[in-house]
This record gives C-alpha cells, sequence and structure tokens, in this order.
C-alpha cells in the first residue's frame, strides 16, 4: 500500500512539473520583437519572391511577426503544440492582415501558412500577454498603424527609388519619429548590393508600449545601403 501512495505522488508530481514547465515556457520573456520588412528587398534577391493568391502588395512595408524575446538574445518558441492557427478565431482580421501582413514566400499561397507559423511558433509564447489568437494579431496590426515607417522615411526624403542612402540617417529618422532606436537588417540583392530588408523595433512584454531594445539581432549592413523599389 506504502508503495502505490508512494507511486502516485510520483505521478503527480511529474504531471505538476509538465505543466510548470509549459505555464514557464509560455510566460517567460523580457520583450517583444516587432518586425516589419520591406517586399522589395524580399523579392530583389536570388530566390525572388511569389506574390500572394491576392495579387501583388501595396509597396509599403509589410509585417514579419512580433516575437518574444529574452534580454540575453535567447526566445522562446512553439510554446504550445495544442493551439494551433484557428483562421475562424481572426475571421474579422483577415482583410488587414492581407494588406498589412502578405505573404511572400514562393508557391504563392493566401497567407494562412504565413500565419500559422507566426501564431505557432511566436504568438503561443505570449498567451500569457494576449488570451487568444485574435488579440494577438490584432495587437501586431495595430502596432502596424502605430509604426507607419514608409511615411517616416520618406518624411525624411529617404524613398524607394533604388536609390543609396546612409544607414546612420535611416536609423535617426525613425528614432526621431518614434522616440525609440530601431535595428536595421540588411539582405543583398542579386548584384550583392546591400539593401534595407527588415526593421526591429522593441515593445514591453506587455506589448504594450515601445521601448529601446535590451538587445538588438546579429548581422550587418552597409555604411549606404540600397532601398529597392517594389
Amino acid at each position: 500500500m506504502a508503495s502505490n501512495s508512494a507511486f502516485s505522488l510520483f505521478l503527480v508530481f511529474l504531471i505538476i512539473t509538465q505543466c510548470l514547465s509549459v505555464l514557464n515556457a509560455a510566460t517567460d520573456f523580457d520583450f517583444f520583437y516587432f518586425v516589419q520588412q520591406w517586399p522589395g528587398s524580399y523579392c530583389d534577391t536570388k530566390q525572388s519572391c511569389c506574390y500572394p493568391t491576392t495579387g501583388k502588395p501595396a509597396a509599403d512595408f509589410g509585417i514579419h511577426g512580433l516575437w518574444p524575446n529574452n534580454n540575453d538574445g535567447t526566445y522562446p518558441s512553439n510554446c504550445d503544440p495544442n493551439s494551433p492557427y484557428d483562421q475562424s478565431q481572426v475571421s474579422d482580421l483577415i482583410s488587414r492582415m492581407q494588406q498589412n501582413w502578405p505573404t511572400l514566400a514562393c508557391p504563392s499561397g493566401s497567407g494562412s501558412t504565413f500565419w500559422s507559423h507566426e501564431w505557432e511558433k511566436h504568438g503561443t509564447c505570449a498567451e500569457s500577454v494576449f488570451t487568444n489568437q485574435h488579440a494577438y494579431f490584432k495587437k501586431t496590426l495595430d502596432l502596424k498603424n502605430q509604426v507607419d515607417l514608409l511615411s517616416i522615411l520618406q518624411g525624411a526624403n529617404i524613398h524607394p527609388d533604388g536609390g543609396s542612402y546612409d544607414l546612420v540617417n535611416i536609423r535617426n529618422a525613425i528614432k526621431s519619429a518614434i522616440g525609440y532606436t530601431p535595428w536595421i537588417q540588411c539582405n543583398v540583392d542579386q548584384s550583392g548590393n546591400s539593401q534595407l530588408y527588415q526593421v526591429y523595433i522593441c515593445v514591453d512584454s506587455s506589448g504594450s508600449n515601445l521601448i529601446e531594445c535590451p538587445i538588438f539581432p546579429g548581422g550587418k549592413c552597409g555604411t549606404n545601403i540600397e532601398f529597392p523599389t517594389f
């Protein structure tokens, strides 16, 4: 009898430990990266791109994602396998997502594969902040409205015209507009030229306020980088 009781207690301990592990994985992060990408730079590479089935996206920065991160540079991922992407939860947001969060991956798709990846890899790790998928996607869309990168850059006479611009000027234009320092990520075009690809902006762990980034991602850009057309 004592042996059965001890075994039962051990099983309870294992279950509690596993539950706590899942909970910690879903809540243990310090801030978010809010990432937007320039479609012209995504497409102007050797691998090129494919427009979504809804047609060519607007010539505007598109959302890549809202990603939980830690101050030491690590990040949680795929935190809740029991919460797959459910498009019915975001049906009222689909038109905004198609416009502001378009897929450019090949083969062409509607966007659902992209959004599913973003939710399952990143969104599930912020379920302590966003009570459901709708809240996660709506907050990310609202951040896009809050940080209109194209308008900010054009207001500083930095245009997607295929010209080269000083990296410092790009960074300073965004910082002057939002009050915080962005991280600029570059990729290279088919000729090997460095070009403006993605912009990282940091958001506090509540998902509510822009903040200075505790840490920046890796990678380097040239001193002058291209801002390609789209």
